[in-house]
C-alpha cells in the first residue's frame, strides 16, 4: 500500500504540474495569435510577437504549439477565431470583464454564462461594467530583470520612453501608458536593454470592490472557472479579496 501511496503522490504532483504547465502554454498560445493577428507573423517585423516567443522559449513551449498559434493568426487550416467580450457581476456584485478568442462563439457564450450562474453572479449586457474599467497599456520589469539599475533609473527611463504612470512593487515595476503608445514603449525600453515580463493591452479597474466573507469561496470558484475554459484569454477584476481570506 505504502508503495501504491507514493505512487499516487508523485501522480498527482506530476499531473498538478501538468496541469500548470498546459495552462501557461494555452496563455501563450493565446498571446502569440494576438502578436501576430497585429502585426505579422514574422518575429523580424513584430516586436510583440518576438517577445512572445521569447517567453514560449523560456517556458519550453514545443516548436508545434507555437506554429499552431501562428497558422490560426494567418488562416491556415480554415478555421477563424473572433475576440469577444462578456462583461458580468460576481458574487456580492464585484464587476467582471471577460476576453476570450473563440472560433464558435454559441459555445463559449454558453460557457461563460454557465460559470456565472453556477457561482452566484450574473453575466450582464454590453456595457454594463465596461464603464468600470481604462483600457491601459501595460509592461511589467521584474527587479531581477532591472540591469542593477537604482528605482529611480527605470522609473525615469520608463517615463522618458513616454509611461504615463509607474507603480513599484516587491517583485516588479508596472508601468502603464496610453494603448496607442504601447508599442513605442515597449520598443524603446527593450533598446535601452529592459528584459520585459510582460508588454500588453489590459483593462484596469477604476475602483474595486471587496468581496464579502460569505461570498470569497463562490467568488473564487467563478474565476477559476472563467480562467480554465480554453476560449478565455484574459479576466479582468474589479474586486479584492481581504487579505486574511481563505481562498483554498
Amino acid at each position: 500500500m505504502s508503495g501504491h501511496s507514493k505512487w499516487h503522490n508523485i501522480q498527482g504532483r506530476k499531473n498538478a504540474q501538468d496541469a500548470k504547465r498546459g495552462k501557461i502554454f494555452q496563455k501563450i498560445s493565446r498571446d502569440l495569435y494576438q502578436a501576430a493577428k497585429a502585426g505579422g507573423v514574422d518575429p523580424d517585423g513584430n516586436p510583440q510577437l518576438r517577445l512572445v516567443m521569447e517567453k514560449a522559449r523560456a517556458a519550453n513551449m514545443p516548436k508545434t504549439n507555437v506554429q499552431r498559434a501562428l497558422d490560426k493568426a494567418s488562416g491556415v487550416g480554415g478555421s477563424k477565431f473572433e475576440e469577444l467580450t462578456y462583461e458580468g457581476y460576481g458574487p456580492g456584485g464585484t464587476a467582471i470583464m471577460v476576453s476570450v478568442l473563440t472560433d464558435n462563439k454559441n459555445r463559449t457564450a454558453a460557457a461563460v454564462r454557465s460559470a456565472f450562474t453556477h457561482h452566484g453572479g450574473s453575466l450582464g449586457t454590453d456595457g454594463s461594467v465596461a464603464y468600470m474599467f481604462d483600457r491601459k497599456g501595460y509592461i511589467t520589469i521584474l527587479r531581477e530583470d532591472g540591469l542593477d539599475k537604482s528605482e529611480d533609473d527605470i522609473m525615469m527611463d520608463a517615463l522618458d520612453a513616454g509611461a504615463d504612470d509607474i507603480q513599484v512593487n516587491d517583485d516588479e515595476f508596472e508601468i502603464f501608458t496610453d494603448p496607442a503608445s504601447l508599442p513605442e514603449v515597449r520598443d524603446t525600453l527593450q533598446a535601452k536593454g529592459y528584459d520585459l515580463d510582460a508588454a500588453e493591452v489590459k483593462m484596469i479597474p477604476e475602483n474595486t470592490t471587496e468581496v464579502p466573507e460569505g461570498k470569497i469561496s463562490q467568488y473564487v470558484g467563478l474565476i477559476d472557472e472563467l480562467s480554465e475554459n480554453d476560449d478565455v484569454q484574459d479576466v479582468y477584476e474589479a474586486a479584492d479579496l481581504p487579505d486574511d481570506a481563505d481562498v483554498e
